[in-house]
């Protein structure tokens, strides 16, 4: 499978000019089979990756804007009735997809994040009574502004805890962003993209993925940062177990990606300010990223 995964980081970086960093943990997220949160400004690619993703895995692709009038069965679903059968007839809502954009997640008002989260960790969704399974696989990127807040609900700490990793894409770098513009009349956009993996090459890379050793140093060392986070004077909310368990299997993702069958230190200390850092509750207004970096200089490597 080393040589069709070539091809999707490929692709994806025709069409993202300078993210590979992005692109390495958005990959690393849905091969630990987790979700993402990307908190960055509008206009910087978010929705161009997650629609280059879905046609290079050859998945289906929805989008939702999300505003305070939006309510939980406009992602799920609703039953509606049909006078001609006599009947109720189910209509799926956009979270029956594969690739799932959910743009501004911190517009929507607080139960209909609740019935989103929901669906992320169930991977199911319930109407009326009746649970319907979501296809497989299912990924989440999820986006909220970190600069606006008129008119926002931020999402609670409880909440943030349901994503395996959060980051920003941030803006390009000078010859990144003309590179960018030159391609315009270059290159392809992304609808030219060929499908390069199948829905079941990535259930199967999923699998591949958990076979990746992590020797128990490597586990006492996750833990070490895990447990550290919740000893610091500086942090109010600690990291939860969950955590700990996302922390380990992105560790085994990256560690696939980078072409090996066992995780090093070194990936650890990669991921921990993109999982860890959204899971914390600081004192002061504490940098959340500097502290993870912080206890990264303080825990013992193996």
């Amino acid at each position: 499978m080393r040589e069709p995964l070539s091809r999707l980081l490929d692709n994806l970086n025709q069409v993202m000019v300078g993210k590979q960093d992005a692109i390495r943990l958005v990959m690393v997220a849905i091969l630990a089979q987790g979700h993402v949160l990307l908190e960055d400004v509008p206009g910087v690619g978010k929705t161009l990756l997650a629609k280059a993703l879905a046609r290079s895995i050859a998945g289906q692709f929805h989008r939702i804007q999300c505003t305070p009038d939006l309510l939980p069965t406009d992602l799920t679903g609703t039953n509606i009735w049909n006078p001609q059968t006599a009947s109720f007839e189910f209509r799926p809502g956009p979270v029956f997809t594969n690739i799932l954009l959910v743009d501004e997640v911190n517009r929507a008002t607080p139960r209909t994040q609740s019935a989103l989260l929901e669906v992320m960790e169930e991977t199911q969704a319930t109407i009326d009574g009746v649970t319907y399974n979501l296809p497989h696989p299912f990924f989440v990127i999820a986006t909220q502004n970190p600069v606006e807040y008129q008119g926002t609900f931020p999402l609670p700490e409880a909440q943030l805890d349901r994503f395996a990793l959060a980051l920003s894409l941030g803006y390009p770098a000078e010859s990144e962003e003309l590179q960018m513009l030159q391609r315009l009349q270059t290159q392809p956009s992304f609808a030219t993209l060929e499908p390069c993996l199948s829905l079941e090459d990535i259930q199967m890379l999923r699998l591949q993925v958990q076979e990746v050793r992590i020797e128990a140093p490597l586990q006492k060392y996750i833990l070490g940062l895990v447990r550290a986070t919740r000893e610091t004077d500086s942090i109010t909310l600690g990291v939860s177990p969950r955590g700990a368990v996302i922390l380990y299997r992105a560790t085994q993702a990256l560690a696939f990606l980078e072409g090996r069958d066992y995780g090093i230190p070194d990936d650890v200390k990669y991921l921990a300010p993109h999982v860890l850092s959204h899971r914390l509750i600081t004192a002061g207004g504490r940098n959340n990223q500097a502290l993870v970096h912080e206890l990264l200089d303080m825990v013992a490597i193996p």
